[in-house]
């Protein structure tokens, strides 16, 4: 049996007492006898007894003495420590940035090295009847599974330790010990055991609108930081003015602009005032933020849209009140027809009162 061959069905079932086994070192095989792992051997060789098979020896009641035929299966598991399986996501991550909060999908690949803890337990829950299994086989087996898990665990150590997705990269052995921890418990279940879990790189394509706008969060930010909140705001108020300024779009236009240009002006007048003033007014807040939502759409995800692009889904027939939808601050994806601010879009139109 390969190295990458994790476990192996015996030929034949048409065993005798007196026959040689033969087990290898880093191997342990089983007699199993409908669908029933019975006894177990180490590396070494061994003439088949009714001593050395009781188990097998009582489900069968074989004679005594002798070499009397019988049936039974005999498994192979391979013990070695596999080092050098690969891993890597085939759709992207929908990982918030906890830092800017923005939604930004990203990629991941690495490898993992694992080693059998349980045979038994292993035998018993994942190989089955089938005659072989390989370390391909336990990956296929084992990929969705951990694909499904990344997510919510790399948002999580994101979350914990205030880490933004622009400087992800310099915290990968931090994240792989993370990862680590949270999935060898999945391993467990199966009788394995997860020795790493190496997280080698995460990427963003550069040119990804999320992933701009992420950039320009962190700009933004970083201004605000350096200049004081008080000095941007001034600044915002100046773009306005050379804003209204170059507005020559005739008589009409000249008006507006001076009356765009009247009240930035009026605006940077407070805010200089307040700048000279050693009690100065609490700054406004925030323009709000447009809502933005993600859609499951022919089993993908699709988005982000706006609360009018949904809604204009809605009227075409593409979306119905039943597909899933999901925006920031929920903990999971929800119906369509349970978010207040859509459920008005699905009430049926009173009928027709009759002719009089």
């Amino acid at each position: 049996m390969g190295s990458k061959q994790l476990v192996s069905k015996f030929p034949s079932e048409d065993l005798r007492m007196g026959t040689q086994l033969v087990v290898y070192p880093g191997q342990v095989a089983f007699f199993v006898k409908g669908g029933q792992v019975l006894d177990t051997f180490e590396s070494g060789t061994y003439t088949l007894s009714s001593s050395n098979i009781p188990l097998l020896n009582k489900l069968i009641n074989l004679p005594f003495g002798g070499n009397s035929p019988f049936k039974a299966e005999v498994w192979f598991v391979n013990m070695v420590v596999v080092m050098d399986t690969k891993w890597g996501t085939a759709t992207p991550l929908q990982i918030e940035d906890p830092k800017y909060e923005v939604i930004v999908p990203v990629r991941a690949y690495g490898q993992y090295g694992f080693k059998m803890k349980d045979p038994r337990l292993f035998l018993e829950t994942v190989v089955g009847n089938m005659a072989s299994f390989s370390v391909d086989s336990l990956h296929k087996y084992f990929k969705g599974r951990i694909m499904s898990q990344l997510t919510n665990i790399i948002s999580d150590k994101l979350v914990r330790d205030n880490l933004s997705i622009l400087n992800i990269n310099s915290y990968l052995s931090d994240i792989s010990d993370f990862c680590l921890e949270r999935i060898t418990p999945f391993f467990a279940k199966y009788g394995l055991t997860l020795n790493e879990f190496d997280v080698m790189a995460i990427s963003v394509k550069e040119d990804d609108p999320s992933f701009q706008k992420l950039k320009e969060a962190k700009d933004l930010a970083a201004r605000v930081k350096i200049a004081g909140r008080d000095i941007y705001q001034m600044e915002r108020s100046f773009d306005v003015l050379d804003n209204a300024a170059s507005n020559d779009s005739g008589a009409m236009g000249g008006i507006m602009g001076a009356g765009i240009g009247l009240g930035a002006g009026v605006g940077v007048g407070n805010q200089l005032g307040n700048a000279m003033n050693t009690n100065p007014q609490v700054a406004p807040p925030p323009i709000p933020q447009t809502t933005m939502y993600y859609l499951i759409v022919n089993g993908a995800q699709a988005g982000p849209y706006d609360t009018n692009s949904v809604v204009e889904y809605v009227r075409s027939g593409k979306i119905t009140p039943d597909t899933l939808i999901w925006k920031q601050g929920m903990p999971n994806w929800a119906k369509l027809s349970t978010l207040p601010e859509f459920a008005g879009i699905f009430s049926c139109p009173p009928p027709i009162p009759p002719a009089l």
